[in-house]
């Protein structure tokens, strides 16, 4: 029987790559992002149906969501909507913090929530959200961007022990650096003069930090991984960079993991 995807975030980046490998497996995707109508490349794919969604707007969620339902037997839900911000603490507008959380936890809880009664009733289905290694430990200038993937985690670890009640599992997908066009369209910044020195170093470093990116399409490959691979596992580390780092922190444990990546970025 062919399964369904319901995928936020789609039009770019990992989204889309998660589109089109699904649909080249033999899926039903339903590709949800803001702006549907400019997207010139995904409707022409078969089994692809396009759905706007602003995370952003729990009505509009509530209606999206209800429409999916409607069309097909969801199988997977995928909560990929998100975008970076980066600046010194105090340096950021209410207004970007309250947008950061809003997007990228807020978000993912409206819609995760509205899928639940669904999945319940079904007696299964499959949470996968996007979080980061950025999720697992913290860099300079993310602060607001740490809180929202490291609550994203804790939230899937947590949501999984009560919907294990009902057959249904939460994954999460902690991707390093993905080659996408993220640094110019999913971020916003802030800047301090009084951080300066550090903006410098953290804006700097993003070329050499991406030479050990993945692609879009590797980390999909992880995601359809988790989607079909029946294993009750909730954190999927994605990414050689990632996974470097993350042997490394469970190696010498927080505080050392802490202190060797302030030096190396501080100096």
């Amino acid at each position: 029987m062919q399964k369904t995807i319901f995928i936020t975030g789609a039009s770019t980046g990992l989204g889309k790559a998660t589109v089109k490998l699904f649909q080249n497996k033999g899926w039903n995707v339903i590709a949800t992002m803001r702006n549907p109508e400019k997207e010139t490349e995904l409707p022409k794919l078969e089994n692809v149906t396009l759905l706007p969604l602003d995370v952003t707007n729990p009505q509009q969620i509530k209606e999206t969501v209800a429409k999916a339902i409607s069309l097909h037997d969801i199988d997977v839900v995928f909560n990929n909507a998100g975008y970076g911000l980066m600046g010194a603490m105090e340096s950021l507008s209410d207004e970007q913090i309250v947008k950061q959380i809003n997007t990228n936890l807020l978000g993912v809880l409206r819609v995760t929530k509205a899928f639940i009664p669904y999945f319940r009733e079904k007696n299964k289905g499959l949470f996968i959200s996007t979080t980061s290694m950025g999720g697992l430990f913290g860099f300079p200038l993310g602060s607001i961007y740490h809180a929202t993937k490291f609550a994203l985690e804790g939230w899937s670890e947590s949501l999984s022990h009560e919907l294990a009640l009902f057959n249904i599992n939460v994954k999460t997908i902690a991707p390093g650096g993905i080659v996408t066009d993220f640094a110019s369209r999913s971020l916003d910044t802030g800047a301090h003069p009084e951080y300066q020195e550090i903006e410098n170093k953290m804006f700097g470093g993003f070329d050499e930090m991406m030479k050990s990116a993945s692609t879009a399409d590797q980390i999909a490959a992880v995601v359809y991984e988790a989607s079909t691979d029946g294993k009750d596992q909730v954190r999927y580390v994605a990414g050689a960079d990632a996974k470097a780092l993350y042997a490394r922190h469970l190696e010498i444990g927080n505080e050392a993991f802490r202190k060797e990546l302030n030096k190396q970025i501080l100096g």
